[in-house]
This record gives C-alpha cells, structure tokens and sequence, in this order.
C-alpha cells in the first residue's frame, strides 16, 4: 500500500521539512500520498500536488485543523490509516507531538528520527546523542516514522499536480483548546533549512550582547540565528532558536559557534553540519573536537572584526 506523509504548512505554505519527509517516504515505496489538514489551506494543498512523487493530496480543510492541535490530528490520521502500511511525520515540534498519539491509537511501535531507510521495514536511527547508529526493523502492521530532515535531501516541485482529494473531518475531541502563540518574525530563513547559522552560547552573557554580538554577522552572511540550551535557559535566546538533542537538529552549509563550549547536547544537534566555525576564550572547549576551523580569543573582539571583514 502507499505511504501516507503528514505535512506541515502554514495554509499559505507548505514547510521546508515536509519536503524532505516525502524524499523519505519515496524511498520507502513510490506511491506517496500526503495530507493538508488545517483551515483554509487549499494553496498548500495546491503547492503539496506539485512536490514532486506525490501521486495524491488529501486535504481536510476545517476549523478544528486550524492550530494543529495533536489530540483533533491523531484521530484524523488513524481513520485513514487503513489505507496506509507507513504514516511518516517530520521529527519536528508537531510531528513529535501528533506521532506517539497515532502509534497509540493504532497500538505499533513508533520508530523516531530516522535517518536512513535500509527498505520499506528497516531504519537507521541515531541513539545516545548520535553517538551510535541503530538499525531498527519493525514487525507491526503498520509503520509510524518521524523523520530528520537533515538526513535526507529535499525533493522539488514539478510542472504536475496530482489529484486533491477531499476527507471528512472528525469530531472535535474536546480534549484542549487553543489559546495563544508566541512567535517571533524574522526576515532571516528558518533555522532547520538555513544554510548559514550563527549562534551563540552562554558566554555572551546577556539577551541584549546576543543580539548586539551576533545579528551584524548574521545580517551580512544572510544566516539564521540559533543557541545553545545553556543561552536559551538563561534568557539569551527565545526557545524557538535552541539547537541540540532537545532543540533544533540542524546541518547547514556553515555553522558558526561562538562562545558554545560543546556539550554532548548541543554536538548532538550541529555536528553533521559541512563546515563547522568555532570561536572560544577556551583552548579546551570540546566544541574544537568537531570543528573545521577553531578561533581561540575574544569573542567581543573576533565577531566584530569577522562581520566587518565581510
């Protein structure tokens, strides 16, 4: 049977991860279905029949789908598992959140984070931070994946456009309701497709020296700005911008680490990037362990002198 991918969008758009979950799923099997849910999201239905291998769109257009809410996505994406032996989730925020209920509900094994697909039932995974690769073969019925966009190259649109199908939409569960989000615009790209990212640890010290320290930088190598766990417990740095095991997985073209020491944590999310720039007062700092280019001093002397020398 098909492989059913659960996009995400912003009903405007379709989001850079789900490209690269469709690049996944067409290694698992050609046939790849995907599934707009939201409210008034007939454009990203539009722009996801266009992303090329997918045979067919889904669209559930209703108001209950508008936030994304996990406990009204779950119930939608089982009542169509029937038709699927693979539902395929990006391992984003959402996709971390709506997965583990459908694997509930369907009672399978969910399989996390892959980064490789060895056939239509065996994964690669990373575990203990990425410092080990395990090769996972599932035996259910059914397949319930995330998948880490990083591993895998993003697909294209093309000049077709498969056929978009209406589904009903389920019964709202009651079960959470959606009260505010706290988002912060930028005109800078989003930090898990951005080829360049600055970011900056705990040694800056301070919200306003992040920005004062690093935006110049950021601006004149047009990069997305991330963070530490340690900067973003500390107030430096809004959540949205952490990078790690426990924040954003990210493998740009370069990566500038300033002021990181390079916990295991942090390492975790950053070392598959293809150049990696670490700037530290501290000849010992394991950041330098993974580094391409390490800069030893000051880093309120170096960024300056680096942004201006651009």
């Amino acid at each position: 049977m098909s492989v059913l991918v659960i996009a995400e969008h912003d009903a405007g758009s379709i989001k850079s991860a789900t490209f690269n979950s469709v690049s996944a799923a067409l290694l698992i099997n050609a046939d790849v279905h995907v599934l707009v849910a939201g409210l008034t999201c007939g454009t990203a239905a539009e722009q996801a029949a266009k992303i090329n291998g997918v045979t067919k769109v889904l669209l559930a257009d209703a108001e209950i789908f508008q936030h994304s809410l996990a406990e009204n996505l779950a119930p939608l994406v089982t009542g169509l598992a029937s038709s699927y032996d693979h539902i395929v989730f990006n391992a984003t925020a959402q996709g971390k959140n709506v997965a583990p209920r459908v694997s509930a509900l369907l009672d399978v094994a969910q399989i996390s984070d892959i980064t490789k697909v060895i056939s239509a039932d065996t994964f690669e995974r990373p575990i203990y931070a990425g410092n080990a690769i395990a090769t996972v073969q599932a035996t259910d019925s059914k397949i319930v994946i995330t998948v880490r966009s990083t591993a895998f190259d993003a697909v294209s649109n093309g000049p077709q456009s498969a056929p978009i199908v209406l589904v009903d939409a389920v019964v709202d569960s009651g079960l959470s309701s959606f009260i505010d989000a706290n988002t912060i615009s930028s005109d800078r790209p989003e930090l898990i497709s951005a080829k360049v990212i600055v970011s900056g640890g705990r040694a800056l010290g301070s919200s306003e020296s992040y920005q004062r320290v690093l935006t110049p930088l950021a601006e004149k190598l047009g990069a997305a700005m991330g963070a530490s766990r340690a900067a973003v417990d500390s107030g430096y740095a809004p959540n949205d911008a952490q990078v790690g095991q426990t924040g954003k997985i990210v493998a740009p073209d370069l990566y500038i680490a300033v002021g990181i020491s390079g916990a295991i944590q942090h390492l975790a999310g950053m070392k598959d990037s293809k150049v990696i720039v670490a700037i530290n007062n501290d000849p010992d700092a394991p950041i330098f362990n993974v580094a391409d280019y390490g800069i030893v001093g000051d880093l309120y002397e170096l960024v300056p002198e680096l942004a201006a020398a651009l």
